[in-house]
């Protein structure tokens, strides 16, 4: 077939399906009747001042491909789109352009509406949420007096990472190296009065959660690794010079008490002020200060170098009784566990590191046969108990249980669980954010605002730049917004002035999309029995510890109140891939940035998704090439080509069995791949087929064009319709079913059977596809050529493998 003809048109098509979309309502499900749901969600845009690029398209654009299959399948799809649009990010752009952040926000979130409309996704606008809008932050609001109203909301002084620059708090996961991961300034630790989310009170239900869902593993493991539960036991050590004055420690092992050569503390420990001698004093006070200015997460690097200084005082080890010294390092944290550890540097690996280094004693107690083997190398691994004393040759296991009853009996310990998550802090010291709906009275205290009250409305009458390097977070800048009334005395009062973090604004949203306009609530309780929970969830692998902890979190505390029936948000999650330009991530300052603007100019939104889902395994990405999306528009032509130069082909059904072997066979593999979000290899198969019909002699059959239309309007919604049309069909393609395949159509009537003779080729033959096994060796041994190795010698051994090979041994 030839290929000479008028390229595809898409600027044309491209605009007059999309609007036939809309008119028709084709992307709106009826939200109160669903048949068979299937609720597909994407994690929303962020509009802080940046276009979609192609991190954004590689989210949105495969995923709705996934779920146009799946209507096409027969399910009734809800896919809705809006904007996470609070955030510092926003509002540092507002800033730096002179704007409110509320105008320059609209303004961004009106072209990424544009641009996602461009997607040709099936995104039901009718119900687009924008967190920043008083009519969604109101129901926010509402969010933290209901989990205040639980016990789970509370106000203490705690230590803080600062960002002097952008003048706020930060999470542990933004600092990266000691600076702040938008700024690059140093961060500071701060004690700071702070609201909380109590999440630490979910940590079995959220641990156990996880074998109920359908998550990665790698991301199930990293939420077990943040939660991270210990269960050990904690241990009273008490002060050489002042036994009255105990060091109570948190071990998971028990059973290598014996092995504790020195106590660690953590640099924030308060009793570490109490116990250094003069003569460590100005070390001790350097070491603090410098632990200070260092997340967490760098803390706990596992190839970091160990630090730390001797305090110079001394506890006694409960079960062997000698003296042991105090030090501090910054590898064990004050948020931990107690705050403190006994070290056992022959069984731990940070402790042997740092008692190699700081030359502290090394003293085996585990050994894996109960025999002592030095201490050379460390040997975390349970064992049998050694140099214990009374309990040497007992089993690390029942040590564990021994050791820990025994601590209890005598009153310096017991058994216990610890966990390494901390509860959620909310408070932001900036503008851009949904304001935390509490006031202060001097007679009342702290008194949350009314439901009736909300919202508490952000004000109009600031210019960002005046509240910088103030000290204080800007809302406190405003006297209409500051200054209030008690809503229990009717006295003077002052309300909070910090802002809540946006991931509480994203924590319950896809509660909201199923009817976002709704009045009586935070969501629709009848329209949300009947879609939640989300069915499949597709974002970054980022958000693994902090978006997706913190949704879980605000689910469970919701169904424990009975407004929920679920109690996990999202049933099934995918992570897509990372897509480069040359090797590296994309990027504004590697000028590596590829604009989906200029692409889908030249080549129109379909071809443009297409060639990212071609690049490589949806959950890998793939490396951006300008000449690899010229390979899918040449694609893309040849299959237009295909159907105008047979779209009025008169005969409606192939009779050639080959080609409708090669047809089921296309739809099963298209099917499948689709399913599995296996996009790159399902578009292979369809390539494929297009081959196939390009070398037909005849002009093909319209049931051939019919599932080709109709295998590829997932991947090009667009071009599917318009092929759809061509061929005479009313539209919506997308109203129709896939094809379905015939499994006894799959396979050819006959497979051809290569026969080999002590493991050389001696023949081919035809067979009936699945002959048995006996009938194969038959046909084999009867091949005139195989006689020829086979006559005057003993068979020994014959082995068939069926629709493929017989292979015999003979001597």
């Amino acid at each position: 077939m030839s290929d000479e003809a008028q390229p595809y048109p898409h600027k044309a098509f491209e605009s007059k399906w999309r609007s036939y979309w809309k008119e028709q309502g084709l992307h709106e499900p009826d939200l109160d009747n669903p048949d068979d749901k299937l609720y597909t969600l994407v994690m929303f845009s962020y509009p802080s001042g940046d276009k979609l690029h192609c991190g954004h398209w590689y989210n949105f654009g495969p995923t709705d491909t996934w779920a146009r299959f799946q209507r096409m399948t027969g399910k009734d799809v809800f896919e809705p789109m809006g904007f996470d649009a609070f955030g510092l990010p926003a509002e540092n752009y507002a800033i730096q352009h002179g704007v409110h952040p509320d105008k320059s926000t609209q303004d961004n979130i009106d072209y990424m509406r544009k641009q996602l409309r461009q997607i040709g996704a099936m995104y039901d606008w009718r119900n687009e949420v924008d967190t920043s809008d008083p009519e969604y932050y109101q129901w926010t609001q509402w969010l933290f007096l209901k989990l205040y109203e639980m016990g789970l909301a509370y106000k203490q002084k705690a230590p803080v990472n600062w960002c002097p620059s952008c003048e706020t708090v930060l999470a542990n996961e933004q600092v990266i190296d000691g600076l702040c991961e938008r700024c690059d300034s140093e961060v500071q630790k701060k004690k700071l009065e702070q609201w909380f989310f109590k999440i630490t009170a979910y940590a079995d239900e959220l641990l156990e959660g996880l074998d109920r869902i359908d998550w990665p593993e790698k991301t199930k493991a990293m939420q077990r690794h943040w939660i991270g539960k210990s269960v050990g036991a904690e241990m009273l050590f008490s002060l050489s010079e002042n036994p009255e004055t105990t060091i109570n420690v948190f071990t998971t092992r028990p059973d290598t008490i014996y092995g504790a050569t020195y106590l660690v503390l953590a640099p924030e420990h308060p009793l570490v002020a109490k116990i250094t001698t003069d003569e460590q004093a100005d070390k001790v006070s350097r070491y603090v200060k410098k632990a200070e200015q260092t997340s967490d997460i760098e803390r706990l690097a596992e190839d970091r170098e160990k630090t730390g200084v001797f305090t110079g005082a001394y506890a006694v080890n409960p079960f062997t009784e000698e003296e042991i010294p105090i030090w501090i390092a910054d590898y064990v944290l004050y948020t931990y566990g107690t705050g403190a550890i006994m070290a056992v540097p022959a069984h731990d690996e940070r402790d042997f590191d740092f008692a190699r280094k700081f030359e502290l004693p090394i003293v085996e107690v585990i050994s894996p046969d109960g025999e002592p083997h030095g201490v050379d190398k460390c040997y975390s691994e349970p064992g049998i108990l050694v140099n214990s004393g009374e309990y040497s040759g007992t089993k690390s296991e029942d040590a564990i249980k021994k050791i820990a009853a025994d601590c209890e009996e005598r009153g310096i310990g017991k058994a216990s669980v610890q966990y390494r998550l901390r509860d959620w802090l909310i408070s932001r010291q900036r503008y851009w954010g949904a304001p935390i709906p509490v006031v202060y009275c001097g007679d009342c205290g702290t008194i949350p605002v009314p439901v009736d009250d909300l919202p508490v409305e952000l004000p109009r009458d600031l210019n960002l730049r005046d509240t910088r390097d103030s000290g204080l977070a800007p809302l406190g800048h405003s006297d209409k917004f500051l200054n209030t009334e008690c809503p229990e005395c009717g006295q003077p009062a002052k309300r909070e002035i910090d802002t809540m973090d946006t991931f509480v604004d994203s924590s319950w949203y896809f509660l909201r999309y199923v009817d976002s306009h709704y009045d009586d609530g935070p969501w629709n309780p009848e329209r949300v029995k009947k879609w939640l929970p989300v069915d499949q969830y597709v974002g970054g692998a980022e958000h693994a510890t902090m978006h997706l902890l913190y949704a879980r979190f605000v689910i469970k505390a919701l169904y424990d109140a009975d407004l929920l029936h679920f109690d996990e948000p999202f049933q099934r999650l995918l992570h897509q891939g990372t897509i480069t330009k040359d090797g590296a991530k994309m990027s504004k300052s590697r000028g590596n940035t590829v604009s989906p603007d200029e692409f889908i100019d030249d080549y129109g939104s379909d071809i443009f998704r297409m060639y990212l889902m071609f690049m490589g395994p949806y959950e890998d990405g793939g490396d951006w090439s300008d000449k690899g999306i010229v390979g899918i528009n040449r694609f893309v032509n040849r299959m237009w080509r295909l159907v105008e130069t047979n779209a009025s082909t008169p005969q409606e059904t192939c009779s050639d069995d080959d080609l409708v072997r090669i047809m089921h066979n296309t739809i099963k593999s298209v099917r499948e791949d689709t399913a599995d979000f296996k996009f790159n290899t399902a578009i292979s198969r369809i390539m494929e087929y297009v081959n196939v019909l390009y070398k037909q002699e005849d002009a093909i059959a319209q049931d051939n064009l019919d599932v080709l239309a109709r295998l590829i309007a997932p991947f090009a919604p667009h071009f599917g319709e318009e092929l759809w049309a061509k061929l005479g069909n009313d539209p919506s393609i997308f109203q129709q079913e896939l094809p379905e395949y015939q499994e006894e159509l799959l396979q050819e009537e006959t497979v051809t059977i290569v026969v080999q003779v002590n493991g050389k080729v001696r023949g081919t033959f035809n067979a009936p596809v699945d002959s048995e096994k006996d009938t194969l060796q038959d046909m084999a041994l009867d091949q005139e050529n195989v006689q020829k190795y086979t006559d005057g010698k003993e068979i020994i051994k014959t082995i068939v493998i069926p629709n493929k090979l017989v292979n015999i041994v003979a001597q």
